[in-house]
Formats: structure tokens, sequence, C-alpha cells
């Protein structure tokens, strides 16, 4: 059966940015891999829920996305966390740390989310 296999990110804070994944999603990390042939790459993968693994990865010289979304390339991530308590709870916390971005609604279709972002600014949606 075909599945994605993991989805990579590029980040500038790569401790922060495993901190978060463990923090909300009770994520599960592996040690660090530090290249011996590409200078600077260090990597962490984080894994998720039921198979789902994201590959957090680092390197000199990234640049930072702009800030707004409105541009070509993956838009938002989006994790169903197991009901519209679990989501509620989620947004709270992430309203406390500031980086809650949409506050729990049913959008118009039918789902129950919030939108949170990560350390480096990449939406992630929390759907019940």
């Amino acid at each position: 059966a075909m599945k994605i296999a993991h989805i990579a990110l590029w980040t500038r804070q790569l401790e922060q940015q495993a901190r978060f994944w463990v923090a909300f999603f009770d994520g599960e990390i592996n040690e660090k891999y530090c290249s011996q042939t590409n200078p600077g790459f260090e990597s962490f993968f984080v894994k998720i829920g039921d198979g789902i693994a994201i590959e957090l990865m680092t390197k000199p010289g990234l640049v930072a996305q702009t800030a707004d979304n409105n541009h070509t390339g993956w838009v938002h991530l989006a994790i169903t966390v197991g009901g519209a308590e679990k989501v509620d709870t989620l947004a709270n916390r992430a309203a406390a740390q500031g980086i809650l971005v949409s506050p729990p609604r049913t959008t118009g279709d039918g789902y129950y989310e919030a939108v949170i972002k990560d350390p480096d600014g990449n939406l992630i949606e929390i759907v019940a």
C-alpha cells in the first residue's frame, strides 16, 4: 500500500522544532544526525501518531520564508488529533504561547479545526 514515508522540513531552529513536536504532538525523536560529508547539516526524525514521520533538517545559510502564505509550495500540514476537546486543548496551549493563528471553528467544509504555527512560522491545522 502506498503511504507517505516522511515529510521533510528545513528549519533554522532545529532544537526548538524538536521540542515543539514533542510538546504538542507527543513526538518521539531519534538521536541527532550530523552529516560527515555535508558540513553543518543536522537532522532529527520525529515520529507522531500512527506512523507519521517528520524529518527536521538544518544547515547553515537557510533563508526564512516570507510572512504571508500566498506562494506556491505546500501550504500547511493537517494533523487529526482525536476530537474537538483535544483541538480545544491544543489551541489553548498554543494561544498561551502566542502561536495560535486561527482559533477552533467549524469550517465551511465541515471540519472542526484550529491553526497553529511551529517555531519557524509553518502552519499546522489541528483537526478533530
